[in-house]
């Protein structure tokens, strides 16, 4: 047995029956998350411009574009998950070494899983696989310091979930595993200096790539039987050598991912959090601030504090404000909030959040670095005009692994983010169907997602 084989057992082994009371709820709550982050952004310019290209290419109606029309599975898969991931606002799983986004992987098990008529049990079991083989692969393989993105590990989670989703045997879902696994592994440079559209479109195209490879699969195309460990393959090429048994693997592993409270880059929620406690003190005030000093662990630094990854402080898009540690901590101090509101391009460049982002101080520290991933510690200090000097300390937020988003919680934020586009009947609709997925068909939910408007009200 090669490597990519035992993934496939695992795989094809999977069962709804498996996933224990708690890993239900909580993929329930990141399916409601994804879909809410998702129709926040239908009227983005990068995606009506995708919706545009994908009307005028066509493909066969297999698989529901939320907003309605249908289109080919492969197609679907990178317009849903370019959706889901555009606003960054999506959930994450924290791992040394690298972090994941595997609800980026949603917008294919969704298409695969409509088109074969699939019921809830099986979209939420395949979704459970995306999960565990990108966390997984996270932990023992990362790819950052290498130079790769971390959709990498994406191509193997993506193909996983879509052949599962599709039904396939395990023979096939080797060969799709195999096929995506080789094929897409993206640059870093995806997210390091002035950053692009294309920040938000790697995941939507390991997405479209890992679906596209079942379907190759489930015609009988062969992939590299030796991906992983063969002359060449992933670990030679990529990674580094890393042992990972996917038979002694379970389905729990989303019980630790987490869901983002700011629409910010995930390792800045407990600075903002911090900023947010700042604000709420005695003698606080925007204009009378001289100086903002931020301590904060070695990954937050280095991916959007002006670490490794690039200065963060020359902000004119959306892309590259969440994904600055100064410029969202200055519009959190001065708006109390970071949403999608705070990204309107006019906001981006105001005069007020670009010059107390160049106030912003962010060092380093090895103790909360070795606090990371278990904890995100952020220590906040801000100087007023005054000589006043006001603190705020976090670890954690909720929505963290060890603080998780209720059901509640995440009715709230779906609500938030698609009241432009929905009515309260829809609204209720979607949310009841996914609490419930379990005892329904995709096609339920599908049908519901075609009816939401694609303009604000």
């Amino acid at each position: 047995m090669t490597d990519v084989q035992d993934l496939a057992r695992f795989v094809a082994d999977a069962n709804f029956d498996d996933l224990s009371e708690q890993a239900v709820e909580q993929l329930k709550i990141r399916v409601l998350d994804t879909l809410g982050v998702a129709i926040g952004a239908l009227d983005a310019e990068p995606i009506v411009a995708i919706r545009g290209l994908i009307d005028d290419l066509g493909g066969a109606p297999q698989s529901t574009l939320i907003g309605g029309g249908r289109t080919a599975p492969d197609r679907a898969a990178f317009f849903n998950s370019a959706l889901s991931r555009y606003l960054d606002f999506m959930d994450s799983d924290l791992a040394k070494g690298e972090t994941n986004h595997p609800s980026d992987t949603f917008g294919a098990v969704l298409a695969a899983s409509e088109s074969v008529d699939g019921t809830g049990r099986e979209l939420l079991t395949a979704f459970a696989v995306a999960y565990q083989v990108h966390a997984r692969l996270s932990d023992v393989a990362p790819v950052r310091a290498k130079g790769f993105d971390h959709t990498s590990q994406g191509s193997f989670a993506a193909a996983a979930s879509a052949a599962k989703a599709l039904r396939l045997p395990e023979e096939q879902i080797a060969n799709a595993i195999a096929i995506s696994g080789t094929a897409n592994h993206a640059l870093r440079v995806t997210r390091t200096g002035n950053l692009s559209h294309w920040k938000g479109l790697a995941y939507p195209q390991v997405s479209k790539e890992g679906m596209f490879a079942a379907l190759l699969a489930s015609r009988g195309i062969t992939g590299p039987e030796e991906v992983f460990e063969g002359n060449k393959g992933y670990r030679e090429s990529i990674t580094k050598p890393f042992e990972l048994d996917w038979l002694a693997e379970d389905l729990e592993r989303v019980t630790r991912s987490i869901i983002k409270k700011h629409n910010a880059e995930i390792h800045s929620q407990s600075a903002l959090d911090a900023a947010q406690d700042v604000r709420a003190q005695a003698g606080f005030a925007p204009a009378e601030i001289t100086g903002v000093k931020l301590r904060t662990f070695d990954v937050a630094y280095s991916i959007i504090g002006g670490g490794e990854e690039g200065d963060k402080r020359s902000i004119r898009t959306k892309e590259e404000a969440d994904h600055s540690l100064p410029w969202m901590l200055a519009v959190v101090l001065l708006d109390g909030e970071l949403n999608p509101a705070q990204y309107e391009p006019e906001r981006i460049v105001a005069d007020d959040v670009q010059e107390l982002m160049r106030t912003v101080e962010i060092t380093p520290d090895d103790g909360f670095s070795a606090r990371f991933p278990d904890e995100m510690p952020a220590e906040l200090e801000v100087t007023l005009r005054d000589g006043t000097v006001l603190r705020a300390e976090r670890s954690t937020y909720e929505g963290f692994h060890t603080d998780p988003l209720s059901w509640e919680g995440a009715r709230r934020k779906f609500d938030a983010l698609t009241a432009p586009f929905t009515s309260e009947e829809q609204r209720d609709a979607i949310a009841k169907v996914v609490h419930h997925l379990e005892d329904a068909h995709v096609r339920e939910l599908t049908a519901l997602l075609a009816e939401v408007r694609t303009t604000r009200a």
